[in-house]
């Protein structure tokens, strides 16, 4: 066998450990900045700058207080990753070969975010949510085409990062709202409440999309379906109230749920067909 025809494998690897260990040292950083920067560990919230931009009461379709509390699913879930990846078990698996520098890539922009938002450089957050945005449905298409190996990455990849673009989807939806509503763009011909129900239904489709896509992936589903909950929470209990809105919102957010467990039964009934 001609030595030279190892080179490859050999290159591989080495680029497959920088991967992991670049990954690693990444992740932790950047969940670290954003959570110093979020407020989670002291210093000023989100809903506290841009002179309340980005708080509950702020426009229409800004979700209650309590539903940024997935944040805390999440960052956990990605620091489970963080570590799971840079299992030696791990080193050469196809699926973090596909994903994990796209992963890191959203962690970075995560905490881009947040740096751009404690500046007060609100409508910079737009491109990079939407960038954001666009890794994480780059990251879904890329691990629906492939089969996770077993519960454990199933449950740090696939569902962390489902709950993730779920929960970015809604995100995105509220930044773009806060935006115009801070730039003074809120009269529009149809008005407020037609507008955010036109947007929410916007949201229902996509997570319609998301779920015909993945067949039914709950932790999509969940994590839009949590955020457009509480999306009528907060239009129903406080300022500024909409029964509109909140029944567009609640609305929406059923049509989720209804589609990802419908594709989900869909797909147990085909694989109970195919055993």
């Amino acid at each position: 066998m001609d030595p030279s025809s190892t080179i490859p494998t050999e290159h591989a690897r080495t680029a497959d450990l920088v991967r992991q260990v670049t990954v690693l040292v990444g992740s932790l950083v950047a969940i670290a900045g954003a959570l110093v920067g979020s407020g989670a560990a002291g210093g000023e919230s989100q809903t506290e700058v841009g002179d309340g931009a980005l708080a509950a009461d702020a426009t229409l379709v800004a979700p209650a207080g309590p539903a940024f509390s997935i944040w805390s699913v999440i960052y956990t879930g990605l620091l489970a990753y963080a570590v799971w990846q840079a299992l030696p078990s791990r080193r050469t698996d196809a699926r973090q070969r596909r994903v994990g520098w796209l992963v890191l890539a959203s962690m970075v922009l995560n905490a881009a975010w947040i740096a751009v938002v404690q500046a007060d450089a609100l409508v910079w957050s737009v491109p990079v949510i939407v960038a954001l945005l666009v890794v994480l449905a780059v990251v879904h298409v890329r691990l629906v085409a492939s089969r996770a190996s077993g519960l454990l990455e199933r449950v740090v990849l696939d569902g962390t990062l489902g709950l993730y673009l779920g929960w970015v989807c809604v995100a995105t939806v509220a930044n773009v709202a806060a935006v115009l509503t801070a730039e003074g763009l809120t009269v529009l011909a149809l008005g407020p409440e037609a507008w955010a129900a036109v947007v929410l239904a916007v949201a229902a489709l996509v997570g319609i999309g998301l779920a015909v896509h993945g067949r039914g992936r709950l932790a999509i589903g969940a994590a839009i379906a949590w955020g457009l909950a509480w999306i009528a929470v907060a239009r129903s209990t406080g300022e500024p109230t909409s029964l509109t809105t909140a029944v567009a919102a609640a609305t929406a957010a059923a049509a989720v749920v209804i589609a990802t467990l419908m594709m989900r039964l869909r797909r147990d009934e085909d694989a109970g067909v195919m055993a």
